[in-house]
């Protein structure tokens, strides 16, 4: 026998070590139950009245800085409270329909 199959321990699977068709299908329920309720929680921002900044950004897909830029060249519209911007959903939406361009 060569040196490098001398060597491997093989432990002996027990039935507590097997993963059943039935542990699969508990596993892949709660999976989508946590991603339903994941998605059910980001909706809940995209609803709310005043967004904060971390909100904003994931919703826009854009950086801290970028959105930086949309409040100092006013494109956007703020509120902040001691060191917090909040921003209105509705605003956010009114800039989106500003800047839709038209396919030709």
């Amino acid at each position: 026998m060569p040196d490098t199959i001398k060597n491997i321990n093989i432990m002996p699977m027990t039935t507590l070590d097997l993963i059943t068709k039935e542990d699969l299908e508990n596993f892949k329920k709660e999976f989508f139950e946590e991603l339903r309720n994941l998605k059910m929680d980001g909706a809940d921002k995209i609803s709310k009245k005043w967004l904060r900044s971390s909100d904003v950004r994931t919703l826009l897909g854009i950086s801290p800085g970028t959105l930086q830029t949309l409040r100092i060249n006013g494109t956007l519209r703020f509120s902040k409270v001691g060191n917090i911007f909040y921003y209105k959903n509705e605003d956010l939406t009114k800039v989106l329909e500003e800047n839709l361009t038209k396919t030709s």
